[in-house]
Protein backbone atom coordinates (compact mmCIF):
# COMPACT_ATOMS: atom_id res chain seq x y z
CA UNK A 1 0.00 0.00 0.00
CA UNK A 2 2.75 2.27 0.63
CA UNK A 3 4.15 2.03 -2.78
CA UNK A 4 0.93 2.80 -4.08
CA UNK A 5 0.61 5.43 -2.11
CA UNK A 6 3.77 6.72 -3.14
CA UNK A 7 2.79 6.93 -7.01
CA UNK A 8 -0.41 8.42 -6.20
CA UNK A 9 1.59 11.02 -3.75
CA UNK A 10 3.70 11.70 -7.00
CA UNK A 11 0.81 12.41 -9.59
CA UNK A 12 -0.55 14.77 -6.86
CA UNK A 13 2.62 16.43 -7.18
CA UNK A 14 3.05 16.97 -10.55
CA UNK A 15 -0.57 18.45 -11.00
CA UNK A 16 0.08 20.91 -7.99
CA UNK A 17 3.63 21.85 -9.57
CA UNK A 18 2.46 22.69 -12.95
CA UNK A 19 0.58 26.16 -12.71
CA UNK A 20 0.38 26.42 -16.13
CA UNK A 21 -1.41 22.72 -16.43
CA UNK A 22 -3.80 24.11 -13.85
CA UNK A 23 -4.35 27.40 -15.30
CA UNK A 24 -4.96 25.67 -18.84
CA UNK A 25 -7.00 23.18 -18.26
CA UNK A 26 -9.38 26.09 -17.18
CA UNK A 27 -9.50 27.36 -20.79
CA UNK A 28 -12.33 25.42 -22.58
CA UNK A 29 -14.65 25.13 -19.62
CA UNK A 30 -14.91 28.66 -19.16
CA UNK A 31 -15.53 29.03 -22.87
CA UNK A 32 -18.45 26.79 -22.31
CA UNK A 33 -20.26 28.27 -19.59
CA UNK A 34 -19.39 31.92 -20.87
CA UNK A 35 -20.39 31.13 -25.14
CA UNK A 36 -23.24 28.09 -24.47
CA UNK A 37 -23.91 28.69 -20.50
CA UNK A 38 -25.08 32.70 -21.41
CA UNK A 39 -25.37 32.37 -25.25
CA UNK A 40 -28.13 29.63 -25.62
CA UNK A 41 -29.64 30.58 -21.92
CA UNK A 42 -32.43 33.00 -23.35
CA UNK A 43 -33.02 29.93 -26.26
CA UNK A 44 -33.35 27.72 -23.27
CA UNK A 45 -35.94 29.61 -21.43
CA UNK A 46 -37.89 30.48 -24.26
CA UNK A 47 -38.60 26.78 -25.24
CA UNK A 48 -39.10 26.64 -21.10
CA UNK A 49 -36.69 24.26 -20.17
CA UNK A 50 -35.58 26.70 -17.72
CA UNK A 51 -31.91 27.97 -16.62
CA UNK A 52 -29.52 26.63 -19.20
CA UNK A 53 -26.43 27.54 -16.84
CA UNK A 54 -27.47 25.38 -14.01
CA UNK A 55 -28.46 22.49 -17.10
CA UNK A 56 -24.98 23.07 -18.69
CA UNK A 57 -22.59 23.24 -15.33
CA UNK A 58 -23.10 19.42 -15.06
CA UNK A 59 -22.13 18.37 -17.91
CA UNK A 60 -19.20 20.78 -18.22
CA UNK A 61 -17.82 19.29 -15.00
CA UNK A 62 -18.17 16.01 -17.04
CA UNK A 63 -16.20 17.15 -19.48
CA UNK A 64 -13.13 18.75 -17.53
CA UNK A 65 -13.13 15.19 -15.65
CA UNK A 66 -12.85 13.48 -19.01
CA UNK A 67 -10.42 15.94 -20.98
CA UNK A 68 -8.09 15.66 -17.59
CA UNK A 69 -8.62 11.57 -16.37
CA UNK A 70 -8.11 10.34 -20.04
CA UNK A 71 -5.09 13.03 -21.31
CA UNK A 72 -3.22 11.38 -18.04
CA UNK A 73 -2.13 8.51 -19.77
CA UNK A 74 0.37 10.17 -22.21
CA UNK A 75 2.33 10.70 -18.54
CA UNK A 76 3.20 6.68 -18.88
CA UNK A 77 4.63 7.18 -22.72
CA UNK A 78 6.43 10.22 -21.60
CA UNK A 79 7.74 8.43 -18.49
CA UNK A 80 8.71 5.34 -21.16
CA UNK A 81 10.75 7.68 -23.19
CA UNK A 82 12.37 9.33 -20.33
CA UNK A 83 13.10 6.08 -18.69
CA UNK A 84 11.64 6.79 -15.73
CA UNK A 85 9.34 3.69 -16.32
CA UNK A 86 11.76 1.54 -16.64
CA UNK A 87 13.32 2.57 -13.33
CA UNK A 88 9.48 1.72 -12.05
CA UNK A 89 9.50 -1.84 -13.71
CA UNK A 90 12.69 -3.00 -12.16
CA UNK A 91 11.43 -1.83 -8.73
CA UNK A 92 10.58 -4.02 -6.56
CA UNK A 93 6.97 -3.83 -6.99
CA UNK A 94 4.47 -5.53 -9.02
CA UNK A 95 3.62 -3.80 -12.54
CA UNK A 96 -0.15 -4.53 -11.14
CA UNK A 97 0.66 -1.64 -7.81
CA UNK A 98 1.80 0.53 -10.74
CA UNK A 99 -1.26 0.89 -12.50
CA UNK A 100 -3.01 0.96 -9.59
CA UNK A 101 -0.90 3.94 -7.91
CA UNK A 102 -0.86 5.98 -11.36
CA UNK A 103 -4.99 5.70 -11.80
CA UNK A 104 -5.62 6.45 -8.82
CA UNK A 105 -3.60 9.30 -8.84
CA UNK A 106 -4.14 10.45 -12.15
CA UNK A 107 -8.75 9.88 -11.27
CA UNK A 108 -7.90 12.15 -8.00
CA UNK A 109 -6.36 14.66 -10.28
CA UNK A 110 -9.51 14.51 -12.46
CA UNK A 111 -11.23 14.69 -9.60
CA UNK A 112 -9.77 18.31 -8.41
CA UNK A 113 -10.25 19.47 -12.09
CA UNK A 114 -13.92 19.06 -11.84
CA UNK A 115 -14.35 20.64 -8.07
CA UNK A 116 -12.77 23.99 -9.53
CA UNK A 117 -14.71 23.84 -12.24
CA UNK A 118 -17.99 23.30 -10.02
CA UNK A 119 -16.97 26.43 -7.74
CA UNK A 120 -16.35 28.46 -11.36
CA UNK A 121 -20.01 27.34 -12.41
CA UNK A 122 -20.66 28.93 -8.91
CA UNK A 123 -19.08 32.24 -9.63
CA UNK A 124 -20.96 32.56 -12.90
CA UNK A 125 -24.06 31.59 -11.78
CA UNK A 126 -24.94 27.88 -11.34
CA UNK A 127 -27.74 27.00 -8.44
CA UNK A 128 -27.72 23.32 -7.24
CA UNK A 129 -31.10 22.99 -5.71
CA UNK A 130 -29.38 20.91 -2.87
CA UNK A 131 -26.31 22.40 -1.21
CA UNK A 132 -25.94 18.85 0.91
CA UNK A 133 -25.53 16.58 -2.47
CA UNK A 134 -22.84 18.43 -3.89
CA UNK A 135 -20.60 16.03 -1.14
CA UNK A 136 -23.00 13.59 -2.64
CA UNK A 137 -21.24 14.18 -5.87
CA UNK A 138 -17.65 14.11 -5.33
CA UNK A 139 -17.94 10.13 -5.45
CA UNK A 140 -19.54 9.97 -8.84
CA UNK A 141 -16.75 12.38 -10.03
CA UNK A 142 -14.33 10.28 -8.69
CA UNK A 143 -15.67 7.51 -10.67
CA UNK A 144 -15.67 8.96 -13.53
CA UNK A 145 -12.50 9.79 -13.48
CA UNK A 146 -11.05 6.16 -12.29
CA UNK A 147 -13.06 4.86 -15.35
CA UNK A 148 -11.57 7.20 -18.03
CA UNK A 149 -8.11 7.01 -16.39
CA UNK A 150 -7.83 3.53 -16.51
CA UNK A 151 -9.10 3.90 -20.36
CA UNK A 152 -6.14 6.17 -20.88
CA UNK A 153 -3.76 3.99 -19.04
CA UNK A 154 -5.27 1.00 -21.39
CA UNK A 155 -4.40 3.21 -24.74
CA UNK A 156 -1.40 4.76 -23.55
CA UNK A 157 0.38 1.12 -22.60
CA UNK A 158 -0.32 -0.03 -26.55
CA UNK A 159 0.98 2.85 -28.10
CA UNK A 160 4.98 4.48 -27.42
CA UNK A 161 4.35 7.73 -29.13
CA UNK A 162 3.22 10.64 -27.98
CA UNK A 163 1.94 12.42 -31.33
CA UNK A 164 -0.48 9.32 -31.86
CA UNK A 165 -2.03 9.09 -28.65
CA UNK A 166 -3.23 12.72 -28.32
CA UNK A 167 -4.55 11.86 -32.45
CA UNK A 168 -6.47 9.13 -30.90
CA UNK A 169 -7.65 10.58 -27.86
CA UNK A 170 -8.27 13.54 -29.63
CA UNK A 171 -10.92 11.21 -31.84
CA UNK A 172 -12.41 9.01 -28.95
CA UNK A 173 -12.83 12.36 -26.28
CA UNK A 174 -14.56 14.94 -28.38
CA UNK A 175 -17.37 12.08 -29.58
CA UNK A 176 -17.74 10.89 -25.90
CA UNK A 177 -18.31 14.30 -24.94
CA UNK A 178 -20.82 15.75 -27.76
CA UNK A 179 -22.84 12.44 -27.35
CA UNK A 180 -22.80 12.23 -23.91
CA UNK A 181 -25.91 14.54 -23.84
CA UNK A 182 -23.60 16.78 -21.96
CA UNK A 183 -25.22 19.95 -23.73
CA UNK A 184 -28.39 19.11 -24.81
CA UNK A 185 -31.82 16.99 -23.24
CA UNK A 186 -31.55 12.96 -23.79
CA UNK A 187 -35.18 12.94 -23.91
CA UNK A 188 -36.67 13.18 -27.45
CA UNK A 189 -33.57 12.64 -29.35
CA UNK A 190 -33.38 10.30 -32.57
CA UNK A 191 -33.93 6.86 -32.06
CA UNK A 192 -29.66 6.24 -33.22
CA UNK A 193 -28.50 9.57 -31.92
CA UNK A 194 -29.88 7.57 -28.42
CA UNK A 195 -28.40 4.66 -29.04
CA UNK A 196 -25.07 5.70 -29.47
CA UNK A 197 -26.15 8.19 -26.13
CA UNK A 198 -26.76 4.80 -24.16
CA UNK A 199 -23.11 3.50 -25.21
CA UNK A 200 -21.52 5.98 -24.11
CA UNK A 201 -20.24 5.78 -20.40
CA UNK A 202 -20.08 9.60 -19.68
CA UNK A 203 -23.81 9.79 -20.50
CA UNK A 204 -24.43 8.05 -16.97
CA UNK A 205 -21.83 9.94 -15.18
CA UNK A 206 -23.39 13.22 -16.19
CA UNK A 207 -27.11 12.33 -15.94
CA UNK A 208 -25.82 11.09 -12.31
CA UNK A 209 -24.31 14.47 -11.58
CA UNK A 210 -27.61 16.43 -12.88
CA UNK A 211 -29.29 14.37 -10.69
CA UNK A 212 -27.40 15.11 -7.87
CA UNK A 213 -26.67 19.02 -8.51
CA UNK A 214 -30.22 19.87 -10.13
CA UNK A 215 -32.78 17.16 -9.41
CA UNK A 216 -33.08 16.12 -13.48
CA UNK A 217 -32.51 12.60 -14.42
CA UNK A 218 -33.02 10.90 -17.67
CA UNK A 219 -31.33 6.87 -16.73
CA UNK A 220 -32.14 6.94 -13.03
CA UNK A 221 -28.89 7.13 -10.43
CA UNK A 222 -29.31 3.89 -9.54
CA UNK A 223 -28.56 2.73 -13.03
CA UNK A 224 -25.78 5.47 -14.18
CA UNK A 225 -24.37 3.76 -10.17
CA UNK A 226 -24.41 0.72 -11.36
CA UNK A 227 -23.28 0.81 -15.09
CA UNK A 228 -20.33 3.29 -14.32
CA UNK A 229 -19.31 0.89 -11.26
CA UNK A 230 -19.49 -1.87 -14.13
CA UNK A 231 -17.59 -0.02 -17.07
CA UNK A 232 -14.66 1.13 -14.44
CA UNK A 233 -13.78 -2.72 -13.25
CA UNK A 234 -13.73 -3.65 -16.64
CA UNK A 235 -11.64 -0.91 -18.05
CA UNK A 236 -9.70 -0.73 -14.74
CA UNK A 237 -9.07 -5.14 -15.05
CA UNK A 238 -8.57 -3.96 -19.38
CA UNK A 239 -5.79 -1.55 -18.02
CA UNK A 240 -4.41 -3.74 -15.53
CA UNK A 241 -3.78 -6.02 -18.43
CA UNK A 242 -2.42 -4.03 -20.94
CA UNK A 243 0.16 -2.45 -18.23
CA UNK A 244 1.55 -5.56 -17.26
CA UNK A 245 2.39 -5.88 -21.37
CA UNK A 246 4.41 -3.66 -21.97
CA UNK A 247 8.29 -3.79 -23.19
CA UNK A 248 10.60 -0.99 -22.37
Amino acid sequence: MKKIYFLWLRQIKRYLRSRSRIIGSLGQPLLFLLALGYGFGSVFQKAGEGNYLNFLAPGIIGMSIIFTAIFSGIEIIWDRQFGFLKEMMVAPMSRISIMIGRTLGGATVATAQGLIVLLISLLFGFHPYNWALIIAAVPIMFIVALLFTALGTMIASLLDDMQGFQLIMNFLVMPLFFLSGALFPLQGLPKALSIIAQLDPLSYGIDALRDLLIGISYYGLGLDILILSTVTLVFLFLGSYFFKKIQI
